[in-house]
């Protein structure tokens, strides 16, 4: 679809994080929404869109470039294979993707099939100060990177009312912090450092009420030497004005310097030896979800259906951010550290 001038899209699915997806495509002025289905037609007429409910009849009348699917991991596959059945051939849908590592390598495969892309709408390393990391130490200004650590703290989890308010599947999934929340940096700390090799993890429950993991250690090992340490505790917070900006605070050290990201959303730069900060990205202000990072990712992903510029998370790549997923809960239940090998 390389220098078209519009793309029609349709969303699948019109529940909480919905309205980051929409609000997205609506402010995008080079994409027209036609449609949003939801089995709960009401939820999709809450947008103004021409609202459906059944996906089929939603893509017969309508006639999409592209389908954003926004539902739970358990929807994905058959939503996922309704659309190829319909010869859409351009798919958004949300992470975590599909059940299991096995259910998404085969709708990867047969997308590959009917010659469709799925783009894995895992927004993390679109969020601003992973993007300014990213370029602050492609350019070296801290040399060599050393160790990285992001401590996710929401203190949304506490108190038998935890998730109930926004997303009320989390209190009854069997795992939870790892496959819904830390995949996050599972994909952010290989954009950062690349792949990992080796890793090691430690999980547990601090809320009685849910059923899954609520805080987790996981220590990543990557080729260069370099550990990442995601640190994470639903149940404690951070200091920021929004929890949900950055959900905990970043630092990462290298031989020159280090960088940290604070709940505000800046990022500073400390020379080595120096006591003085340079800030290298401001306050975060947008007013909607993780600095904008929906919309960020959907700008990225028109402009590469649009004009054919390169395009991130592609479902074969994501496959990986599975496994080791899945190595991370191998890793704690057999309480060893665990070598990756080969993608």
């Amino acid at each position: 679809m390389a220098d078209r001038s519009s793309l029609r899209v349709a969303c699948l699915g019109a529940g909480y994080f919905s309205q980051f997806h929409i609000g997205s495509w609506q402010r995008l002025q080079n994409v027209d929404l036609m449609a949003i289905c939801d089995r709960d037609i009401s939820r999709a007429k809450a947008f103004d869109v021409p609202a459906f409910d059944n996906l089929e009849r939603m893509l017969h009348e309508v006639q999409p470039d592209l389908l954003d699917i926004i539902l739970p991991p358990e929807g994905h596959a058959a939503a996922v294979r309704t659309a190829l059945a319909a010869g859409l051939r351009r798919i958004v849908c949300q992470k975590p993707f599909c059940s299991s590592y096995t259910e998404a390598a085969q709708i990867t495969a047969e997308a590959d099939a009917h010659g469709a892309t799925i783009i894995i709408h895992e927004n993390f390393r679109f969020q601003p100060w992973y993007r300014c990391i990213k370029a602050a130490l492609d350019a070296g200004k801290i040399g060599t990177p050393v160790q990285a650590t992001f401590r996710l703290r929401p203190g949304d989890g506490q108190g038998p009312r935890a998730y109930l308010d926004r997303q009320p599947y989390f209190q009854t999934m069997q795992r939870f912090l790892v496959h819904e929340t830390a995949v996050h940096w599972v994909d952010t700390f290989r954009f950062l450092f690349g792949e990992p090799v080796a890793l090691y993890a430690d999980l547990r429950r601090v809320n009685p009420v849910i059923a899954g993991e609520d805080a987790a250690h996981v220590l990543f090992e990557h080729q260069s030497g370099l550990r990442a340490l995601f640190d994470g505790n639903r149940t404690l917070d951070h200091a920021a004005d929004n929890l949900r900006r950055t959900m905990g605070e970043a630092l990462i050290e290298g031989t020159q310097g280090n960088l940290t990201v604070a709940g505000s959303g800046a990022v500073h730069l400390r020379p080595f030896g120096s006591m003085d900060t340079i800030e290298l990205l401001g306050t975060n202000t947008a007013p909607t979800f993780g600095g904008d990072c929906a919309h960020h990712l959907q700008s990225h992903v028109v402009s590469g259906f649009l004009r054919g510029t390169p395009i991130e998370n592609r479902a074969a790549d994501y496959l990986n951010v599975i496994r080791i997923k899945d190595k991370i809960y191998q890793s704690a239940q057999e309480g060893r550290k665990i070598q990756l090998g080969n993608p």
